[in-house]
Formats: structure tokens, C-alpha cells, sequence
């Protein structure tokens, strides 16, 4: 490899010198006003650039001439042609519409006909040469965005494998490649840039998942994106948030459905100048679709934006959440099999209290140099709380319950610089960042009161034999330093090498209490103990991209990136009844690489498909022991090797339809196969890797006319294990077990007139029961349901 890249540079310096021309200006309305985010595309469709809140863009191109096209919405698309010579600079003015237009019209004017983008090169700063990017458009989607239905808003991101255990979207539960879907852990997961999860390495859980409707886009990112967002194997899903609004809007919204389902969403947006905000609240409550799943959930959201000067901004969000809900538990394959949506736990309940903080500075150092840094925290709670048994079908004695506290707060920072300059005449990019992260977290485990209410206060005064107490401390430090560099070898083939520095420092302060009982409840045994453990580390994690575009359609895209995953507190610490943990359990290792094609074929269909390969060393999850009880630990060494496509087809062009129009047809399919490679555990080595459904199929159409939008889905998902050993009957906790494929059909429309929109749907058309996920603690343990058919109707208001 090394070798190949050394030739690549050599020949680079070889290369013939490309005229560089310099086209810069700005864009105003009829009343000589700077206009923000206008689009400019060249003729092919091909993104050059974007204004700024003063109206003015800049790029470089080495054609000598150019059909240019300015876009923004409100505003009529404007075409300039352009002879080029040394310097060119222009002055647009747009023309506002004279009358309003039908959401089809301006989804046609978009010239946006498919759902997802790419992202560019570099944006911000931030580079995603030679990655796997995918982009959802969130205000295209025709998905139930009240509830959050992951299995929608991600339906053409290729090979997620997604739990769907609610009906309100309270969490996102998301993985692929092998990767566990528990609460999107393996993704490093941010909004608007910065982390959101409860601790990017201790405990890098999201418990908090943004309002899908308060989102313009949601970013993807995996393989490489390990170099500028971690060290995870999963990648990067990044929340942006909608952006201000040029002229004050407020939109409600009110969302009704089954099982008690009610959904409130208002916003408020505006610009004054130099001053810029949005802002909104979202409310939800529910029945839940089993006994003992009731929820109520507020969230709110404030981004403040100030513009100092044309090259210099300032920015701060804060984001608030609070929701309680109780938790029906966990089933056993027979009491599924019987009625799949009982509950025998009334006393089961969750609560999480999260607290996000950020405030980040944008400075355009010159037109090549982009400056960013953001500071971010947060501060935030999760209770869990109830009666947990390794034998989930056993009645609830109605005595004291199970009460896990945990509190998360860390703060950080992240600067990052981008420059774009010149080696041996060559277009380069370069990029080097720097973080610091630190995290204080607590977690407390004892005894709950014997009511059945949402009390999440300890117990220990009237319960002091208690078993399973623990008080503990997890400080978590990490400083890192990475960087990437786009190398353009000539206008068609870049490459792109990065590292990442990471230094770890893992500390555990536990007071642990076992103590165990006669049948009388006499004490025989009362175990206490103070443990301390530190676990500093240091290493580099490198990677390289490459992309070839061979023209502004079609791009070959290929890289290879190291990973590392750090082991938890909850790998470590927290008492399961469900399963043991292993005293051995050590970090994951290992490595990701992608190669794939992707383009648009003349605006009939859009593609992305790709080979990948993930190699994990050390892989941590469950197994089932010979005594048939179930240990965490390094299961051993794993190979992922996969098949990832979509194409969307745009039947619109195909059938020569007008812009009154939109239709479109997706099928978007995963191929994986795994292997445990090697292992110290009897009967693994050679057994399929859990969480990996060998075929995940989802197809579906897009149909509107004028301001009617329609959406049908079909998801497929074959069988796949829950434990490394590959059991297929269920377990007497329902912790491990095969996972039963399921198909589902879901049905979205909506439709809109001036500033109302009615949306309607049904998820789950077909009536199928079934279930996504075997959990080894809350909400189970046990198996977990995912919701029947069920409805939802809604309304929406903008002014």
C-alpha cells in the first residue's frame, strides 16, 4: 500500500499545471440585500459553492468557461454564463416569486429528486473525501417524523440494523456491519457537530435522540470517519438542526395516533441583523401499545446565532430533555409465542433528565483558511427502576425493586483548522483538529422502595441486606490530535491520508456490597468491598481515503480506517441478573475498509453501492456458557464481509412526467456474512457474528402530485442470533436466542395547501407481530416486542 501512494506522489509531481481561475461575488434581491445559502451548481448539477449571511461565495475552477445556476428557496433560479479570464468578479441579483408555490413545485425546483445527497469533498471544516457519506434529507421524507420512526427516516441508508421496541421514538436504537443497535452506541453520535451521548468512551449511549421534526438533514458517516469523530467502529450520525429563518416563522404542529399517542411541536425562527435564533418545544405521551408502557416525554431546544463581521460568528445551543416511561419487561420465546404484547411488570419505570450545552465560534481566517471551535458539555441523569429476574416469566413478589442511578457530566472542547493550498502546483486540503474531553460519572446500585410508583429514591434504610449494592465513580479523560490532508493528484483522482492521536484514561472507584441471605433472610454473607482500577493508554489510529471521479456523475470511492472500541463501565460494573461479566473483559481492536461506486446517471436514478469489510479483534458480547448461564467477555476475533446498495430510480424522467410530479422507486439491500475467526470459548470459532441479518432488504415508492405526497415501504430482514454460540431457543431469561425474520409494509401521506399540511399513515400495514431485540437489561431483560399496526394523523400550521 505504502508503495502504491509513493508512486501516486511521484507522479504528481510529474503532472501537467492546471490553470487556476478565481470566481468570487455576491448575490442580492430586488431591493439590493445580501441573500444567505444561495446554491450555485454548474451545469451538470455539480455543487461549486454557497453564500454567506452577507451574500458573497468564492471558489476556484480550471474551466475557461462556465454556465452558472443560483439557487435558494423564495427566490426564482437564476443561470449566468461566464468567460473566464484571471479574475472574475460578480454581482447577482434574484427575483422573488410572484405567487406561492405547491410543495411539489418547489421539490421539483430543488432539482433535489431523491431523498438522499452526498456530502462534498470538504465542508466547513471537515473533510469526507473518500468516505461513505450519505445525507437524509429529513423535510423530503414522507416518514412519520413525530414519532421518530427509525425505520423510515433511515430507509436509504444501506444495511442498518434497527431495534424498534417503542412507538414514540423516545430513543434511536441503530447499528450495522455486526454492530449493536443498543442506543446507537457504536455510532459517535452529535448534533449540529458536538457529542450528545452520555460518555463519547465510558458510556457512549445516546439516550437523548433530537426531534426528527426540528431536522434539516441527518449526516452518515462510517468507515474512515473514525480519523476526525473517534475511534469507534461504527462511525458518525450527525443531527443538523433546521437553521434560522430569513423572515420570523412559527410552525405547529400536533400529531394524534393509537395507543393514546399525542404529539405537540412548535418552533420559532427568525433573523434581525446580525442576530439569528430557533427555537422549539416538543411534547409526547402515550399509552404505549402494551399494559405498563405509558411515557410522557418534554424537549426543548435554543440555537442563538450572531453574525460579528463577514468572517467571524458566534453561536449557542442548548438543548433540554425530560421524560419518564414505564417499561412492560421482557419476555420468554414461549410467553411471545403466546401473546406477544403482555406484560406481567407493573412496577418497572425509566427516567433520563439531559442537559446539553455548546458554544462554538466560525472564523474565515482568508478565502483558503476555515477556523472552528466549540465548547460542549452536558449534564444529565438516567434512573432505572423495578423488579429484574434472570426468569422473566416469574411473577413480581411485589417487594422491593432494583434501582440503578446513574448521573453524566463531562464537558469538552474541539478546534479544528482547514486550509486549502498549493503543493507542486496541485489543489490540496488540510485539516488538523485537537479535543479534550472529560467525564465524571456516577452510578449507584441498590434497592428501590417496595411501591409500585416512579420512586427513584434508594431504599437502603429499610432494605440493608439488600443484595446487589454498589456505589461507584467513573472519571474518564481523553485528549486527542488528528488530522487528514486531500492530496489531488489532478482534476479526477484524490487521495487522502489521516491519523489520529488518542490518549485514554479510564478510572474505576467502586464500593461494592454482596451480601447473601438465608431462606429466612438471614445474613450469611456480607462481602464489602473498596476496588480502584486505572487504565491509561496512548496510541495512533491511522487511515486513507482515496476517490476517482471520472466525471461529475460517477466516483469510485475507497478507503481504510483502524478502530478501536474502549471498554464501558456497564462491560465492568453494573450487576445483571441476566448475565455475569467476565474479570478478563479488555478493549476491541481492529480495522474497516470500503470501496464502492456511486453517482447519478443523468437525473434517472441515483446509486451507491459498495464491498466492506469489518475486522474486529477481541469483540466483547454475550455467550452462553456450558452451565447455561450467559458472561459477558471478549467473545474473540470476527470477519464481517458485505454487499451494500440503493438505487434510486426517479420514474418521474422515465415516464416523461411534468413538474407537477414526484415518483420515485428505492430498493436499498445489505448482503453480509461473518465468521468468528478465533476464540478462546468452546464452539464459537466459526459461528456466526450476532446482530447481522445476512439479507436487510427495504424498497419503496414515492408518489405526489401538485401538494399531495405518498410514501409505501417494504422492510425485510432475514433471521439473526443474539450470542456468539448462535442459540436458537430462547434462554429461560429470553436474553439470548435467535431473532426471527420479519417483514413489514408501512403507508405515509400527506398533503398541503398554503400554510397547512394534513399527514396520515399506517405503520405496520400488515398486522405483523414481531420483535427486533433479546435486551440483556432494561427495558427487559428479555424479549421485547416491536408495535402492531397502528395509526397517526397530524396537522401542521406555518406562519
Amino acid at each position: 500500500m505504502k508503495s502504491r501512494i509513493l508512486v501516486l506522489f511521484l507522479l504528481s509531481l510529474q503532472s501537467i499545471v492546471y490553470s487556476q481561475y478565481k470566481i468570487s461575488g455576491t448575490v442580492v434581491s430586488e431591493l439590493n440585500k445580501p441573500i444567505n445559502k444561495v446554491q450555485i451548481y454548474n451545469e451538470t448539477g455539480s455543487l461549486l459553492g454557497q453564500t454567506g449571511i452577507l451574500g458573497k461565495f468564492n471558489f476556484s475552477t480550471e474551466k475557461e468557461a462556465l454556465q452558472l445556476i443560483f439557487y435558494v428557496e423564495e427566490y426564482q433560479l437564476k443561470n449566468v454564463f461566464i468567460q473566464l479570464k484571471d479574475f472574475v468578479d460578480l454581482k447577482v441579483t434574484l427575483e422573488t416569486f410572484s405567487q406561492n408555490l405547491s410543495e411539489i413545485q418547489i421539490i421539483a425546483r430543488k432539482e433535489k429528486v431523491f431523498e438522499l445527497k452526498r456530502l462534498q469533498d470538504v465542508e466547513g471544516t471537515s473533510i469526507f473525501a473518500g468516505k461513505k457519506t450519505e445525507v437524509i434529507l429529513v423535510n423530503q421524507s414522507t416518514a412519520n417524523l413525530a414519532t421518530n420512526n427509525a425505520r423510515q427516516i433511515f430507509n436509504q441508508i444501506a444495511g442498518l440494523n434497527i431495534y424498534q421496541n417503542d412507538d414514540a421514538g423516545l430513543q434511536l436504537n441503530i447499528g450495522g456491519r455486526g454492530l449493536d443497535p443498543n442506543r446507537t452506541a457504536n455510532f459517535n453520535t452529535r448534533q449540529n457537530g458536538y457529542d450528545i451521548s452520555a460518555d463519547v468512551l465510558g458510556y457512549p449511549e445516546s439516550y437523548y435522540t433530537p426531534a426528527a421534526e426540528s431536522l434539516e438533514e441527518i449526516q452518515v458517516i462510517r468507515g474512515a470517519a473514525s480519523l476526525q469523530y473517534g475511534t469507534q467502529f461504527g462511525g458518525l450520525v450527525n443531527f443538523v438542526t433546521k437553521k434560522p429563518a430569513k423572515e420570523q416563522e412559527i410552525v405547529f404542529r400536533n400529531t394524534a395516533g393509537s395507543f393514546g399517542l399525542f404529539t405537540n411541536f412548535t418552533s420559532l425562527s427568525d433573523t434581525q441583523g446580525k442576530f439569528s435564533y430557533y427555537t422549539f418545544v416538543n411534547y409526547k405521551k402515550g399509552d404505549g401499545f402494551r399494559p405498563n408502557s405509558n411515557f410522557e416525554s418534554k424537549n426543548a431546544f435554543l440555537h442563538f446565532g450572531y453574525q460579528i463581521n463577514d468572517k467571524s460568528k458566534l453561536s449557542l445551543e442548548l438543548t433540554g430533555l425530560d421524560y419518564l416511561a414505564q417499561q412492560a419487561g421482557g419476555l420468554t420465546d414461549a410467553m411471545f409465542n403466546e401473546n406477544p404484547y403482555q406484560s406481567n411488570r407493573n412496577r418497572n419505570w425509566f427516567q433520563v433528565k439531559w442537559f446539553l450545552y455548546n458554544l462554538k465560534w466560525e472564523h474565515k481566517f482568508s478565502d483558503k483558511t476555515n477556523f472552528s471551535f466549540s465548547f460542549f458539555g452536558l449534564d444529565a441523569s438516567r434512573d432505572a427502576l423495578g423488579f429484574r429476574t434472570n426468569r422473566v416469566n416469574q411473577a413480581d413478589p411485589n417487594s422491593e425493586r432494583d434501582l440503578i442511578k446513574g448521573t453524566f457530566k463531562n464537558f469538552g472542547f474541539e478546534s479544528r483548522l482547514l486550509s486549502s493550498y498549493k503543493i507542486f502546483d496541485k489543489k490540496a486540503t488540510f485539516l488538523i483538529g485537537s479535543k479534550f474531553y472529560k467525564a465524571n460519572n456516577t452510578n449507584m446500585q441498590g434497592p428501590g422502595s417496595s411501591g409500585s410508583d416512579a420512586d427513584f429514591e434508594m431504599s437502603l434504610d429499610e432494605y440493608p441486606n439488600y443484595p446487589r449494592q454498589s456505589d461507584s465513580k467513573f472519571p474518564n479523560l481523553n485528549l486527542s490530535l488528528f488530522g487528514e490532508n486531500i492530496f489531488y493528484i489532478n482534476d479526477k483522482l484524490s487521495i487522502t491520508p489521516g491519523f489520529r492521536l488518542e490518549y485514554i484514561n479510564t478510572k474505576r472507584d467502586e464500593i461494592i456490597k454482596d451480601i447473601v441471605t438465608d431462606a429466612a433472610g438471614n445474613v450469611i454473607n456480607d462481602n464489602l468491598r473498596d476496588e480502584e482500577e486505572s487504565n491509561e493508554r496512548n496510541f495512533i489510529l491511522l487511515g486513507i481515503g482515496t476517490s476517482y471521479k471520472f466525471n461529475n456523475l460517477l466516483e469510485f470511492y475507497g478507503n481504510i480506517s483502524q478502530n478501536y472500541r474502549s471498554v464501558t463501565f456497564s462491560d465492568i460494573s453494573t450487576a445483571n441478573p441476566a448475565f455475569e461479566i467476565s474479570q478478563d473483559i479488555t478493549d476491541e481492536k481492529g480495522f474497516t475498509i470500503d470501496a464502492g461506486l456511486r453517482g447519478n446517471y443523468k437525473n434517472y436514478f441515483s446509486y451507491d453501492a459498495n464491498v466492506f469489510g469489518v475486522f474486529y479483534n477481541d469483540r466483547i458480547n454475550i455467550y452462553t456458557r456450558a452451565d447455561g448461564k450467559a458472561e459477558r467477555d471478549n467473545i474473540g476475533d470476527a470477519r464481517i464481509l458485505g454487499i451494500e446498495s440503493l438505487i434510486d430510480f426517479n420514474m418521474k424522467k422515465f415516464f416523461k412526467m411534468n413538474s407537477n410530479y414526484v415518483f420515485n422507486y428505492f430498493i436499498n439491500s445489505s448482503f453480509i456474512t461473518s465468521e468468528y475467526t478465533s476464540s478462546d470459548i468452546n464452539g464459537v470459532v466459526g459461528n456466526e457474528v450476532e446482530f447481522i441479518p445476512n439479507i436487510n432488504i427495504k424498497t419503496g415508492i414515492r408518489f405526489g402530485y401538485q401538494n399531495f405526497l405518498s410514501s409505501i415501504q417494504y422492510s425485510y430482514l432475514s433471521s439473526q442470533f443474539s450470542d456468539a454460540t448462535n442459540a436458537i431457543g430462547g434462554s429461560i431469561s429470553g436474553v439470548t436466542g435467535e431473532i426471527p425474520a420479519y417483514s413489514i409494509l408501512d403507508f405515509s401521506t400527506s398533503y398541503s395547501y398554503k400554510f397547512a399540511k394534513i399527514e396520515a399513515g399506517i405503520n405496520n400495514l400488515l398486522d405483523t407481530s414481531y420483535f427486533t431485540r433479546r435486551a440483556t437489561g432494561y427495558p427487559g431483560p428479555g424479549i421485547i416486542p416491536s408495535a402492531p399496526r397502528n395509526w397517526y394523523a397530524g396537522l401542521e400550521l406555518k406562519f
